[in-house]
């Protein structure tokens, strides 16, 4: 972002802050909308990353068709309808077709599209889709669990509810390998 837009946006905010009935100059709101910029900037940087550009950076020929899993990959992202952050886990499975990919590249994958605004629902298929694209494997299958803030803080206001979602692919759309992940997923943690 250049110089220019950055203060234009600053101003936006210390505009709300004024609207709200604050006022932006008082010391514990001075310094709030640069602040406000820079965390939305960071919470949304995932526009400016690939998961092809991810996924093919750790790629490894290996003789192995068995499944792999990488559970409870956290993420924190923002609903796109409110602007408030929804939060929680990410479990991802695959089966190699001769390929394998580090094992720390699917959570950067979850972030890749985590780091945007977003719904559960696109969230949970572009991870599934981008994995199924990009590392060509039998199958994949992929579960996001999260609370939402815009459920908890406003609306509803229902504080225990989570979401949900899933999406499988290739083999992971026949019972039993499906039956298999998510039975894994309810089996003990280290």
């Amino acid at each position: 972002m250049n110089k220019s837009d950055r203060e234009k946006h600053v101003g936006n905010y210390q505009a709300l802050l004024s609207d709200l009935g604050e006022d932006p100059s008082r010391d514990g709101l001075l310094k709030t909308p640069n602040r406000v910029l820079k965390s939305l900037e960071y919470l949304t940087s995932g526009y400016e990353e690939s998961a092809e550009t991810v996924l093919k950076s750790a790629l490894f020929d290996v003789d192995y068709q068995d499944m792999v899993i990488v559970r409870d990959i956290e993420l924190y992202s923002l609903c796109e309808h409110h602007m408030l952050p929804f939060f929680g886990r990410c479990h991802i499975a695959y089966i190699p077709n001769k390929k394998v990919v580090g094992l720390s590249k699917l959570p950067r994958v979850v972030d890749v599209f985590a780091k945007r605004l977003q719904v559960q629902e696109r969230l949970t298929n572009q991870v599934a889709k981008a994995i199924f694209e990009h590392l060509q494997p039998l199958g994949v299958g992929v579960v996001v669990e999260a609370s939402h803030l815009c459920m908890m803080m406003r609306g509803v206001a229902k504080q225990n509810s989570f979401t949900m979602t899933s999406s499988m692919l290739g083999c992971f759309q026949e019972p039993a390998t499906r039956n298999e992940f998510l039975s894994l997923l309810r089996g003990p943690k280290l």
